[in-house]
């Protein structure tokens, strides 16, 4: 896929070392990747394997000390200067004392858009995850789930191509999940947005990805890369054929392999 749609990430021997007082830490290494228009790529490997600080210098929110990235075809700080992507972190992060549709709406005033387009775009982005009724309420008032898919229309309200989203799930018990998991990838069909998504749960990358970047532990590596052969339409019940279990045990298998359990 990568092959014939432009990049929207393209990361070569990327590295970063963090200097911290007890000396310098290792957190990424050598990253070679791309990830092209329209994809759904997911981030997976054991805590502290950089899947974040990966996706934070694809946002800019850290500055690598080794390699090049490009977002877009610009520097990662150029598209964010741009506001080339949405991001989406673990927490909901909602202004307690706004309602939800002006929690949607504030990187639109930060913008400058008129209030005409604000409303547009949040009419827009609400209903694309399911909120519409829901944009006089404060967050306080709705339940997990419901807070994170204002998360989501929030990031989604920039317009932008490419998606970030941090392990937007991992604090929602199984049944809340699955369903924001069907929902994202309807959003995503819908949308044709590209989407580079951190989690810990291996149904869940197999689930949602159309790859699957397997890492290292630090320091971060790229030990694996995963095609998925499931069809785009992916209904709940696809995690029991055999096809699918066929792609989580090799995820599995790049996990067990690149981890060492003596340390």
């Amino acid at each position: 896929m990568t092959g014939i749609s432009p990049a929207v990430v393209a990361a070569s021997k990327l590295g970063l070392t963090f200097q911290t007082n007890d000396g310098p830490v290792q957190a990424l290494s050598n990253v070679d990747l791309t990830i092209g228009k329209g994809e759904f790529v997911s981030f997976i490997g054991p805590s502290g394997c950089g899947k974040t600080t990966l996706l934070r210098v694809i946002a800019d929110l850290e500055r690598p000390t080794a390699g090049s990235i490009s977002v877009n075809g610009m520097t990662p700080q150029e598209a964010r200067e741009k506001r080339a992507y949405g991001y989406v972190f673990q927490a909901a992060a909602l202004l307690a004392w706004r309602t939800i549709e002006r929690n949607v709406a504030l990187p639109l005033e930060i913008m400058g858009l008129g209030k005409a387009e604000q409303a547009e775009r949040i009419k827009r982005t609400l209903d694309l995850v399911n909120l519409s009724g829901f944009e006089k309420k404060y967050p306080w008032q709705l339940s997990g789930g419901m807070q994170q898919r204002a998360s989501i229309a929030r990031a989604l309200a920039f317009d932008a191509d490419l998606l970030l989203m941090d392990e937007p799930f991992g604090a929602l018990d199984e049944i809340v999940r699955d369903h924001l998991n069907e929902q994202l990838l309807r959003l995503w069909a819908a949308t044709d947005k590209t989407i580079c998504f951190v989690t810990h749960s291996i149904p869940e990358a197999v689930y949602l990805s159309t790859r699957i970047v397997v890492m290292s532990p630090r320091p971060g590596r790229v030990s694996d890369i995963i095609e998925s052969t499931l069809p785009r339409e992916r209904p709940l019940d696809i995690r029991e054929t055999p096809e699918f279990l066929a792609i989580a045990a090799r995820v599995r298998d790049g996990l067990r392999a690149g981890h060492s359990y003596d340390d």
